[in-house]
């Protein structure tokens, strides 16, 4: 008796490992949970540098807690929630669109507080932190523009929008960006999130990696700093 390997053209592809429900519902669980714990910070009379220093370190550690969650539930393979290697054209690709979303949310911003008159930033006390000298500054870019973008892409994108995925673009893309910006809050962030959510989501549908999702995050997310060591202001409202 021989035996003969499947013709690759009459074989069947094995639908592509994705997250799904549990790892949805674990991951935001687990990410909510580990931000409530940023309450407690509040009630501890920090000072305001220190204080925006511990949230924006925490932003990003909560999202990696509830990412891990999700990973342990069953598949445990990065690769399926799109933590794979990429290319500098696709991380290239990341950033330039990270430049576009910033603009475009800045245009977005300016209709929504002109149209609402809604300007009060919740995000103040990261402004405060990268006021706060030299080296809260540096700690404020690495938190926002490095640790948070992981995390947070690592959840929002490579558990959320990779398990929607399976329902098509348009629901992987549009509902893991809305889910991104509601977990923002209602309020003047909303909206920039949404933005920064969509333009990710996209890029890590076309490229099959997370890190462009990273890297537009992370564009976006130094603009901050930056913003107050070049003009020393203290964000708006």
């Amino acid at each position: 008796m021989t035996f003969r390997a499947p013709d690759p053209a009459t074989a069947e592809v094995a639908p592509p490992v994705r997250p799904g429900r549990p790892e949805i519902v674990a991951g935001l669980l687990a990410f909510t949970a580990a931000g409530a714990v940023a309450v407690l910070f509040g009630r501890l009379g920090l000072d305001p540098v220190v204080y925006g220093l511990v949230l924006a370190a925490w932003s990003g550690l909560a999202a990696l807690v509830g990412f891990a969650v999700a990973v342990l539930v069953r598949i445990r393979s990065l690769s399926a929630f799109g933590v794979r290697r990429t290319t500098w054209r696709w991380m290239l690709v990341g950033a330039g669109v990270g430049v576009i979303a910033l603009v475009l949310k800045g245009l977005v911003n300016y209709a929504v507080i002109a149209l609402t008159g809604l300007d009060s930033d919740p995000q103040g006390m990261y402004y405060d932190a990268a006021g706060g000298g030299v080296l809260p500054l540096i700690l404020t870019m690495l938190f926002l523009a490095v640790l948070t973008p992981i995390g947070e892409e690592f959840l929002f994108r490579g558990v959320l929008a990779n398990a929607l995925l399976r329902y098509g673009p348009v629901v992987g893309v549009l509902g893991s960006s809305v889910v991104f910006a509601l977990f923002h809050g209602v309020n003047i962030v909303l909206p920039s999130a949404l933005v920064v959510g969509l333009a990710a989501a996209e890029v890590m549908r076309r490229s099959g990696s997370i890190w462009p999702a990273v890297a537009v995050h992370s564009v976006n997310n130094l603009a901050l700093p930056l913003l107050v060591f070049f003009t020393g202001t203290a964000g708006p409202g």
